[in-house]
């Protein structure tokens, strides 16, 4: 037996939505309507779980995830002092040591969590399952951690690990060695099948 761990990151609330430090509001009525719309298309899991977020929640919630209990280490990266803050503010008001903190993963210039913190707190929860399958609604923060401590990368790695609003990233594996799943197949008979054109090579 394994582990498969989905971790499901929430929705956005379009590129309108003001990114903040530890932003904990719920999901705008666009971003529920796209959750609402993928509710259904989820396999069953011997452990359903959320961050313990209002937005992971509510994201658990929107997808029928009923079940979901708080989970504390998946909690988000804690950004200390910089609790709720534009990210465009802090950049302008600290630019130095916003940089450290993007650059360095030992850095934690607004006291509260350092990249290297989230990732070992993250690994230490992603050792510790037992075999079966777990379903996680999740920050981004810390799918990234995830994926860094599974596949043994570089911490210097977490910021270039882009997750997409609504996704999945599933990792299987056991006694510290994971792997990690790449390119879902997309449902069949959708209107985003590519054209003639798309599918012809040059």
């Amino acid at each position: 037996m394994t582990v498969r761990v989905m971790l499901i990151s929430p929705a956005s609330d379009g590129p309108s939505h003001e990114a903040r430090f530890g932003d904990d509001g719920p999901l705008g009525a666009a971003g529920l309507r796209r959750t609402r719309a993928a509710a259904g298309s989820l396999p069953a899991a011997g452990q359903v779980l959320t961050a313990p977020s209002a937005r992971c929640a509510g994201s658990a919630s929107a997808l029928g995830l009923a079940e979901a209990r708080p989970e504390p280490a998946l909690r988000d990266l804690d950004p200390g002092r910089w609790r709720g803050r534009p990210l465009a503010e802090v950049g302008t008001d600290e630019p130095r040591a916003l940089a450290a903190w993007l650059t360095d993963p030992e850095a934690a210039p607004h006291g509260g969590e350092s990249v290297r913190d989230v990732v070992a707190r993250v690994g230490a929860w992603l050792d510790g399952l037992e075999d079966g399958r777990v379903l996680a609604v999740a920050p981004p923060a810390v799918v990234r951690a995830a994926l860094v401590h599974a596949l043994a990368l570089p911490p210097q790695t977490f910021w270039r690990l882009d997750v997409l609003p609504l996704s999945v990233t599933e990792l299987s594996g056991r006694g510290g060695r994971w792997n990690l799943r790449c390119g879902a197949p997309l449902p069949q008979g959708t209107t985003d099948a590519a054209s003639p054109a798309e599918t012809q090579t040059p």
